[in-house]
């Protein structure tokens, strides 16, 4: 067996497990994995900033199921990549960190840049180890991959200590990654079809990981022959299609009131895949803790999310996919007691999604997403960051296929351009749309550099309105009147576009926003459409100067 670095030995296992891409800002602390690199097969995304380069790896992983790998070097570069880190944590989205890290025999002098990753990352991810041998490489990568597929996914953190990078050693790389599926078992599935039988209000919540195309075709036949509505959690639509008859609308900020009252009146809540965390919950207040007033029936992948917060009635331990698999063998009584129920929670969420309000200004927000809605294909990619913004995509957008939506559940700015970028990147032939206000996007806006590098032509929604919106709301909502710290001084985003070479143009009516897309769509390049609203729009559903005045009134 032939010796071989450190470096090398780390990309031979990367192509042994199947990584599709590596995102990457380099450093001089892991140069011979760069090195490796130059002779593999897999393609590197060089990104402008790390925590761009961690999100584009989150994305990968939501979109693909796969771990998204990302490599930083130490110090700076691994600090600002922990925020994708914590996107990853929080999102339950499988990826692997690896951080280069100072040589093995400077330990605990304070070196350039050394910081102890397992204190640093420790919180957030589920392992984080320093790699001491070369020879224990493959041994690392192998359970690198399980870890952060496995159970509730998750990021994994990896240090490389330089000189490990080019010690020579001899290693047998393993088997490769396959998946590991936990299997409910016979008699919870029992136990949960007598429960679907006398339930007379049952209602699904879709969320979390580890989900797939075939086990959202597989959850919907179910859903169909127990004529069950079907909610997804917030930010996963795209776990059940949202034109589906079965179909009752998102469960997160701003849920339709009308699906709130029907989970607060259900007797059986079967929660699959998702944690019903803070926003989904309504900041815990949804279920009763621990023990809901609902009939909970809660599958998840990892036994330590059952029974963390709710206290089921039934748990199941199974990953959504294997879980999907065995619902599908359950049978529907002769008689539903709920029969109905699923086509008026259609009903209602077609009413919900299909309102149109009118805001302040020239540029109407509804008047995007009809053209959006009508001019889109099913398999289009729509991601975003976190602002007031988002609302009008997660409201009035119709989520049809799996793998059309990267959304950060953690509420990180900044998120939705580097995603973008990784969707395109991953399926090239699929149109890849990116909602960003204009402080969302300058969070991470020098990763359009990136997209124009690789040729990723994303279409780029920057939707501005001078200030920090959301915060802005806040204020206006507890201190009328008196904002701070939320106004913006915005450049002109088009023609950034166009000086990277791309595609840039300004839209500040309606009627231009179509022919706008149509121009940048037809460029075939990157691009972004600048989209100038009015300050008074800050919500679909109030203005600024309503929201201040109801506060007012309040006080």
């Amino acid at each position: 067996m032939d010796q071989k670095t450190g470096g090398e030995l780390l990309v031979e296992a990367l192509e042994l497990h199947g990584a599709e891409r590596v995102f990457c800002v380099p450093g001089e602390s892991y140069l011979a994995v760069l090195d490796a690199l130059y002779d593999a097969s897999i393609p590197i995304t060089v990104c402008r900033q790390e925590g761009g380069a961690a999100m584009m790896a989150d994305a990968h992983g939501k979109l693909t199921g796969k771990p998204g790998i990302c490599m930083v070097t130490r110090g700076p570069g691994a600090t600002n990549a922990s925020a994708g880190v914590h996107v990853a944590a929080q999102d339950s989205t499988p990826m692997i960190l690896f951080v280069g890290q100072i040589e093995r025999g400077m330990r605990e002098r304070e070196a350039f840049q050394e910081i102890d990753y397992r204190q640093m990352f420790g919180g957030i991810a589920k392992w984080v180890a320093e790699i001491d041998h070369a020879a224990r490489v493959p041994e690392f990568i192998s359970r690198a991959y399980h870890v952060a597929t496995s159970g509730r996914p998750g990021p994994v953190v990896l240090a490389l200590p330089e000189d490990m990078l080019v010690e020579k050693a001899e290693a047998a790389q393993p088997p490769a990654w396959q998946q590991v599926e936990t299997h409910p078992g016979l008699t919870q599935m029992v136990d949960l079809q007598k429960r679907l039988w006398a339930a007379e209000r049952p209602v699904a919540i879709l969320g979390g990981s580890r989900w797939s195309q075939d086990a959202v075709a597989a959850f919907t036949r179910f859903a169909e022959r127990f004529d069950l509505p079907v909610a997804c959690s917030f930010r996963r639509q795209m776990l059940f299609d949202n034109l589906h008859g079965n179909y009752a609308g998102d469960v997160g900020i701003g849920i339709n009131p009308k699906l709130l009252a029907r989970i607060k009146a259900s007797d059986l809540v079967l929660l699959v895949g998702g944690r019903l965390s803070e926003m989904p919950s309504q900041s815990y207040s949804l279920f009763d803790i621990p023990a809901p007033a609902q009939q909970l029936v809660h599958v998840h992948a990892d036994a330590e999310e059952l029974g963390r917060v709710y206290r089921p009635a039934l748990a199941i331990h199974a990953s959504p996919t294997a879980f999907c698999k065995a619902a599908e063998g359950l049978q529907p009584p002769n008689e539903i007691k709920g029969a109905g129920e699923a086509a008026k929670a259609h009903r209602d969420y077609l009413d919900w999604s299909g309102a149109r309000p009118v805001t302040p200004g020239a540029l109407q927000m509804a008047g995007v997403m009809d053209w959006l809605e009508n001019n889109l294909g099913e398999d289009a990619v729509c991601t975003n960051g976190a602002g007031n913004y988002a609302t009008w995509l997660h409201r009035f957008h119709r989520f049809r296929r799996f793998g059309t939506q990267a959304a950060p559940t953690s509420g990180s700015m900044g998120y939705g351009l580097p995603a973008a970028v990784a969707a395109k990147l991953a399926f090239p032939d699929r149109e890849v749309v990116c909602f960003a206000g204009d402080g969302c996007l300058q969070m991470t806006l020098q990763e359009f550099g990136t997209a124009c590098q690789e040729g990723a032509n994303i279409i780029v929604l920057a939707i501005d309105n001078g200030m920090y919106g959301t915060i802005r709301m806040h204020q206006e909502r507890n201190y009328p009147g008196r904002p701070s710290a939320t106004r913006l001084v915005n450049p002109d985003f088009a023609a950034l576009a166009r000086s990277y070479g791309a595609f840039g143009e300004t839209v500040e009516a309606t009627d231009a926003f179509g022919p706008a897309y149509e121009r940048a769509r037809a460029s075939g390049l990157p691009a972004i459409l600048h989209l100038k609203l009015d300050p008074e729009a800050l919500t679909p559903s109030a203005s600024l100067s309503e929201i201040r005045a109801a506060a007012v009134k309040r006080s």
